[in-house]
């Protein structure tokens, strides 16, 4: 049985909160951005920085092993990312499962947006440790 719409926003709020809190915990200030994907302002669901790297969230957590994000989504993170001067990243936590940082030339392109499903998750995304640069792993291609 699927979460309910409610369901699904406290998921992903409570998603948003652990991942704040993971970014303060490692030397980054972070921010929820308020009204994240209900302004006509582009505005990701978290922007958050250190005085050298800048990142414009947008996050996602999934019960499914692929997840689905809408094209206007991605262009408005794309959007404000470009304009803040922040790397556009999607982050997200499969059930059980560590964060997935993953930028927008990496996600695949579908006919009515994007989607990230584990598997691509594991190949292509950084960890949080690569992510905000305490270290570099060699990936195979």
């Amino acid at each position: 049985m699927g979460l309910s719409f409610s369901g699904r926003k406290a998921k992903g709020s409570k998603a948003e909160r652990e991942l704040i809190h993971l970014l303060w915990e490692n030397g980054f200030a972070a921010m929820r951005a308020a009204g994240s994907g209900s302004t006509k302002h582009p505005s990701p669901d978290i922007v958050a920085g250190n005085g050298h790297l800048f990142f414009a969230i947008e996050c996602k957590a999934s019960h499914k092993l692929t997840k689905y994000l809408d094209k206007d989504e991605i262009s408005q993170l794309d959007l404000f990312a470009n304009s803040f001067g922040a790397r556009a990243i999607v982050a997200i936590r499969f059930d059980n499962e560590q964060w997935y940082f993953i930028t927008i030339p990496d996600l695949k392109e579908t006919p009515k947006g994007f989607a990230v499903n584990y598997e691509l998750a594991k190949k292509k995304a950084l960890t949080f440790e690569e992510l905000i640069g305490k270290y570099r792993q060699k990936r195979l291609t």
